[in-house]
């Protein structure tokens, strides 16, 4: 799409489908896809009244904290910006100088697999609910402010049991994959 010359009345319906589909794109990147200049894309979004990206990611996020049910939104490990309960979610995490381990500069597995669980929990439909089983394979190291992306979806439910897949990436490179079963105890079961 970069290198076409776009109408401006084509560019700004375009902007707009691009926008709603996916919220988190920057001025930037916008500005690549369209093939004009970042300022452009600034003016085309204020004729559209469309916010810059850090409004619309807060917007997306808070809609998505409003539907939790199994934890509070602090117990979220990362930020939570998609969530259909029952069906997806989507985290992001930031990696931090104190996440690592000081001698490798290694990302600690314990926040990654925190993100997907914490994400695990998020994503099912239940008031109360636990870990009964979880799978797990670190696939690659991270390191200091990577962005961890991490896409979780329920891929069936059997009574209070909820089996959620989680992915995480980095760069755009899976570093991280896990498989839960997630108990819901408001529904009168055990986590055996």
């Amino acid at each position: 799409m970069g290198a076409r010359r776009w109408p401006k009345k084509e560019r700004l319906a375009a902007l707009r489908r691009a926008v709603e589909e996916n919220p988190f794109l920057t001025d930037e990147e916008l500005a690549r896809r369209f093939g004009v200049s970042s300022q452009t894309i600034r003016l085309d979004r204020l004729e559209l009244s469309i916010p810059e990206v850090r409004a619309r990611t807060r917007r997306v996020a808070e809609g998505a904290y409003r539907q939790l049910r199994a934890l509070h939104g602090r117990e979220i490990v990362g930020e939570l910006y998609e969530l259909e309960r029952g069906v997806s979610a989507l985290s992001v995490l930031t990696t931090t100088p104190d996440m690592v381990f000081e001698k490798s500069g290694v990302v600690r597995g314990h926040y990654i697999f925190a993100q997907a669980e914490s994400l695990a929990l998020a994503v099912i439909d239940a008031e109360v609910a636990l870990t009964g089983v979880a799978n797990i394979k670190y696939k690659l190291p991270v390191g200091v402010g990577e962005k961890l992306v991490a896409r979780a979806e329920v891929t069936r439910r059997r009574q209070n049991k909820y089996f959620v897949a989680v992915r995480t990436q980095a760069k755009g490179r899976e570093v991280f994959r896990a498989k839960f079963i997630m108990v819901s105890l408001a529904e009168g079961g055990s986590a055996e």
